[in-house]
């Protein structure tokens, strides 16, 4: 069971997206960029989902923020403008997917899908690589420790 956190100001986007994933999977919801950020503060998420269009912080800036502080966490972004040059920049920043409203939602649930996996993916390769740096000997061959 994976983590998703849907960040929107409209309810009935985010209580559709909530809707169709918490069978499935674990869902926070937030109606602003900044109650998504207090979340991610303390809760590690597979996925985020966000509109663009919030007021105060963007869901643009709420991707920025979460490409600096979580970059494994892959971010989904809806927006209610069909604009090809803001979604190709969108994913240039680091935007996993980009869905235009209205979407269907089988599209969102396959993305969905990719980005938890994707997430685990980089989760586990995470893992390998701390545990092969605690197998780094710690003491050399004489069998005194290593000075530095």
């Amino acid at each position: 069971m994976a983590t998703l956190l849907i960040v929107d100001d409209d309810s009935l986007i985010r209580d559709t997206l909530h809707e169709l994933f918490s069978d499935k999977h674990e869902c926070h919801a937030a109606d602003r960029a900044e109650q998504a950020l207090a979340y991610l503060d303390v809760e590690t998420y597979d996925v985020v989902l966000t509109d663009i269009a919030m007021p105060e912080l963007s869901g643009r800036e709420l991707l920025k923020q979460i490409q600096v502080n979580h970059p494994a966490t892959p971010v989904i972004v809806i927006s209610g403008l069909s604009n090809e040059e803001a979604a190709k920049a969108l994913l240039d920043i680091g935007a996993f997917a980009y869905f235009a409203k209205p979407f269907k939602l089988e599209d969102i649930e396959e993305a969905v899908a990719r980005a938890i996996a994707r997430h685990q993916e980089l989760a586990a390769k995470d893992q390998s690589a701390d545990e092969v740096e605690d197998l780094q000997p710690a003491e050399t061959l004489t069998g005194r420790p290593k000075t530095n």
